[in-house]
């Protein structure tokens, strides 16, 4: 039986620079039968070890679709992030996972999908963003309603041009505070719903950002008729272990490495006092 505590070894291919403290690592594992066989849910994360510092749970951001290799986008925020931004391509890190459940795709498949990001929110969602286009003809309406501080804080510059301009996805991106190039709407995520066209029929909406944005989108959603379950979101713990063993996720009577990350907001809205 394979050891869940040891990681797998993996080589870093590629390194991009996103935002001032944000980058993103292209990863392939070193042993080609394991990258073979590496297989992921959108909204799963990994536990990605700098050998000699430590280890940190990442949501993998690339699309399982597409099997050479993955991306971790990755916020330096503690000692482990600081030195994964302080590597370089040809280094090695430790993988272990993929855990948790994963967003819903097949069973969403023949619906309208709304995202709404705030932020480094858009990585984990960028998964699953991904690998709806990829297989686009399963859904209906994609629409994605995205929102950043200023505009040197939007995320991936290079897909937000991309989009803006792919047939079948339709875009609005907004900044709390423009600068002199920025021309585009200025104002809060939620001020971007008036300015779409959202069908509560036959629809689902996954929604990931900082809480005081999650507070303020699930209002919203509410007002419009989405109704619990139909709205989907990620609780944000550090998931130690990633297996269930140490409880540093527990919340109530979930476990946030096993029980999510990804739960309706149905599953999460009566945690909300503890999250």
């Amino acid at each position: 039986m394979e050891n869940v505590y040891i990681p797998k070894i993996g080589t870093l291919r590629e390194i991009s620079d996103e935002l001032a403290d944000v980058k993103s690592f292209n990863v392939r594992l070193r042993d080609q039968n394991e990258q073979e066989n590496f297989k992921f849910r959108s909204g799963q994360f990994l536990e990605v070890s700098v050998f000699g510092v430590g280890e940190a749970p990442i949501s993998i951001s690339s699309s399982p679709s597409r099997h050479a290799s993955f991306t971790l986008t990755v916020k330096a925020v503690g000692s482990v992030t600081n030195a994964l931004h302080a590597m370089s391509p040809g280094d090695e890190i430790g993988i272990r996972g993929p855990y948790g459940n994963g967003f819903p795709f097949e069973e969403v498949q023949g619906k309208d999908v709304l995202f709404v990001a705030g932020g480094i929110g858009l990585a984990p969602l960028r998964s699953l963003l991904v690998n709806m286009l990829d297989h686009r003809s399963d859904f209906r309406k994609i629409i994605l309603l995205y929102g950043a501080r200023n505009p040197s804080e939007l995320l991936y510059k290079e897909n937000l041009t991309e989009w803006e301009n792919l047939e079948g996805l339709d875009l609005l991106a907004t900044v709390d505070v423009a600068d002199d190039g920025w021309q585009g709407n200025v104002g809060v995520v939620t001020t971007l719903f008036s300015k779409t066209t959202i069908s509560l029929e036959n629809c689902v909406a996954f929604v990931c950002g900082p809480p005081i944005m999650f507070r303020f989108v699930i209002k919203e959603l509410k007002e419009r008729g989405f109704e619990d379950r139909q709205i989907v979101s990620t609780l944000e713990r550090y998931m130690k272990c990633g297996v269930g063993k140490c409880g540093h996720c527990c919340i109530s009577h979930k476990y946030v490495c096993l029980d999510g990350p990804v739960f309706t907001y149905d599953e999460i809205k009566d945690l909300q006092e503890e999250v």
